[in-house]
């Protein structure tokens, strides 16, 4: 686990994201981390997901939240399909690591990965879709 202090400010192909000074970012390898307002700040990488990878990425949230499912605010980018065990495995874990999860996308992404996972079924945490960080955090407020 790396951790670094500080502003970030990067261009995240359709936003720029602000981190405050001060805040620790934990960078992992399917995504980064940081926590405002008690919202976890997730900036997702372009990375096939494993389940491998995903059980390194959980123990990675548990330990940032001591073990405590946390609202979710997510930057998903474009990121090849994972399998269907991966997706499989991350729906079971969702709410052991979440209490809620807004995704901040360019517009039809995080509904691409909300059909792909949860085709039959509904998901096992309050999920939304938003096009802006502000909506998100908002709605997010609610599952604090």
């Amino acid at each position: 686990m790396i951790v670094e202090k500080g502003i970030y400010i990067e261009f995240y192909s359709f936003l720029m994201i602000h981190i405050s000074q001060n805040i620790e970012i934990i960078f992992g390898k399917i995504a980064d981390y940081w926590i405002e307002d008690g919202i976890l700040f997730s900036r997702s990488k372009p990375v096939k997901r494993t389940v491998s990878l995903i059980q390194e990425n959980i123990a990675l949230v548990k330990e940032i939240t001591q073990n405590k499912p946390i609202p979710l605010l997510i930057y998903l980018c474009k990121s090849p399909i994972p399998d269907k065990a991966t997706r499989q495995y991350s729906k079971e874990q969702l709410s052991s690591v979440y209490s809620a999860m807004a995704m901040v996308s360019e517009p039809g992404l995080s509904q691409l990965i909300m059909k792909m996972v949860f085709q039959f079924q509904k998901p096992p945490i309050p999920m939304k879709s938003f096009s802006n960080e502000l909506d998100a955090k908002n709605w997010l407020q609610q599952f604090k």
